[in-house]
């Protein structure tokens, strides 16, 4: 089990700006991202298809705790981990406020605090970009996952010029050298550039890359237009969604044009 800053690690700030904080903790109780969310579970249910069993449910970069407690009052068992301790302070108290039992904890994502192969289900959204050492991270999501435990994610899409890590236009395209500019002035002089966040998005995916990744580490994905359910749209979406599933150029346009990377992994039985 992780329990320290992986090596390429010289400790971690768990503070946040001001405005940062306000923000996440003013967005994380709206009615959009709490539908955002119960999609999101009503989706992976769907697709792990254990119907009735209580899981064990890990969200990484939990922030404070939404996604978290909509999991815990289903009646699954979840763990929460986040390097920022005032949003985690938040989720404990939100926690508390709903009479949910939920660990959280201030944690690095390279170094989990749960024991290897844990957890059933490991959920990390909108985390991997702004993790310098994202491999670290994609293993020790492996890591803690039991065989056959599922692995859902969502982090930035360099194929797609949308994007809201930054306030520039098209910036997902911009070259790599202007990418550490911007990245320097947002932790210097102009945090405004990227929310003021502590850790700004340093990475930049695609779901082909990602995919490569992890079958390294035996998971098999599966991504966002894998992810529909066919029976909740009409017949033109259902026709344009199975079009994109059936041909690889229509899939990476499609990728293109969404603005986020999303991918469901399944951990191989021993």
């Amino acid at each position: 089990m992780s329990v320290n800053p992986s090596d390429s690690e010289q400790g971690w700030n768990t503070d946040s700006h001001q405005d940062f904080y306000r923000y996440y903790e003013e967005q994380s109780r709206g009615d959009s991202t709490w539908q955002r969310f119960a999609t999101i579970q009503a989706t992976l249910l769907r697709l792990i298809d254990r119907p009735g069993a209580a899981l064990d449910v890990a969200d990484v970069g939990c922030g404070a705790g939404t996604q978290a407690r909509l999991w815990a009052a289903r009646g699954h068992r979840v763990v929460g981990a986040d390097i920022n301790a005032a949003l985690i302070a938040l989720a404990r108290s939100r926690a508390h406020d709903d009479a949910l039992e939920i660990s959280f904890e201030v944690a690095s994502a390279t170094a989990l605090p749960w024991a290897d192969q844990s957890i059933d289900l490991c959920i990390a959204p909108e985390l991997l970009e702004h993790v310098a050492n994202w491999q670290a991270c994609l293993s020790e999501f492996v890591r803690i996952l039991r065989p056959g435990g599922a692995l859902y994610l969502s982090t930035s899409n360099k194929l797609c010029p949308i994007q809201e890590e930054f306030t520039l236009p098209f910036y997902s395209w911009y070259p790599g050298p202007l990418k550490r500019h911007y990245e320097h002035l947002a932790l210097t002089t102009r945090p405004d550039l990227a929310g003021h966040a502590t850790y700004p998005a340093v990475n930049w995916f695609t779901y082909y890359g990602l995919r490569s990744h992890l079958a390294r580490q035996q998971m098999r994905c599966l991504d966002r237009f894998d992810l529909i359910n066919l029976s909740e749209h009409g017949r033109c979406v259902g026709l344009a969604v199975k079009l994109i599933r059936a041909l690889a150029p229509l899939r990476f346009c499609a990728h293109v044009a969404t603005p986020y990377t999303m991918l469901l992994g399944f951990k191989a039985n021993s």
